[in-house]
């Protein structure tokens, strides 16, 4: 069985997720700052203690609207991402998962 993964994730002032779709279930939960979700289409804002679930194969977005980080937590359902992994920016991310550096782990 893969289980599921939890990643924390802090986005900067002004910053995003980025628009993505991955293959996995994710739900989200907010834990500080204010900021707004964009799931297949369908816009709302978010802040702390609220919780977004983003069905796999759907398109979605995720930005900062406040002058603080909006910090976050999301469990993937299997994993998205490499054991253990840690990215210190977005593009390092991106680069990483191009290189096919950050992969979930395989049963």
């Amino acid at each position: 069985m893969l289980g599921t993964q939890l990643v924390i994730m802090t986005i900067p002032a002004g910053g995003e997720i980025g628009e993505e779709v991955h293959e996995v279930d994710q739900i989200l939960t907010f834990v500080s700052g204010v900021g707004q979700a964009v799931v297949s289409g369908q816009t709302r804002k978010v802040a702390a203690g609220d919780l977004v679930v983003v069905p796999a194969g759907r398109k979605h977005n995720f930005t900062n609207e406040g002058p603080n980080p909006l910090v976050l937590y999301t469990v993937y359902g299997p994993p998205e991402h490499a054991d253990k992994a840690i990215h210190k920016t977005k593009e390092e991310a991106d680069r990483l998962e191009e290189q096919g550096k950050d992969e979930p782990p395989q049963d």
